[in-house]
């Protein structure tokens, strides 16, 4: 990985192989656990009554097989590729900009986090509507051929807000969950690191 984007200063890496690593990371967890998307998915978004796992476990093996349940992976990938790639490396490069100004503690951690949960959310939620309406339809009709199909579908059919439908409560969520998990990352390293130098 660190030959990828560059060097940077002294043994810090670039902004560009923190993007690659946390990106790395979600893709290759999320992979795995696709099929637990779909379950979670397809019962979220029931409309008519109750909707129970197993009939949604029941109705995609049925229609598509195995293969049904990891119907929507690639934008899942690319969704939790670019979530955890904007969550962690940019958490990373701004915190590593703002710690000159404002000093290693509370405010360069929650500086960073908003800028960190600002950007997953802007980058993230086009791919969460496009893999949205892909696991919807595990089992049933398919409306698109693939991840590029249904994102250029919605562009054209329903306008570019509508890859941003749910953007203000997503970045909501997303501003103070980052806060709430690197400042809590922080302080659980920072004792760490005191208790075992």
């Amino acid at each position: 990985m660190r030959s990828l984007g560059g060097a940077g200063a002294g043994d810090e890496p670039t902004y560009v192989q923190r993007l690659l690593a946390g990106g790395t990371a979600g893709a290759l967890a999320i992979s795995v656990f696709n099929p637990a998307e779909v379950v979670k998915t397809q019962v979220q978004t029931h409309r008519e009554g109750h909707l129970r796992m197993r009939d949604v476990i029941a109705r995609v093996l049925a229609k598509d097989g195995l293969a049904g349940f990891w119907a929507g992976v690639k934008p899942n990938v690319a969704r939790t590729f670019l979530v955890n790639a904007a969550k962690l490396g940019t958490y990373d490069e701004a915190k590593t900009r703002l710690v000159p100004y404002t000093g290693e503690g509370l405010l360069s951690h929650v500086g960073a986090s908003g800028c960190a949960g600002f950007t997953s959310a802007c980058v993230s939620t086009p791919a969460d509507v496009v893999k949205t309406r892909l696991m919807n339809a595990a089992g049933g009709e398919q409306q698109y051929r693939g991840m590029l199909h249904a994102g250029s579908r919605i562009l054209m059919d329903e306008g570019p807000a509508a890859l941003y439908k749910g953007f203000i409560p997503i970045c909501v969520r997303k501003l103070v969950w980052c806060a709430v998990f690197f400042v809590t990352y922080e302080r659980i390293r920072e004792g760490y690191n005191v208790r075992y130098p």
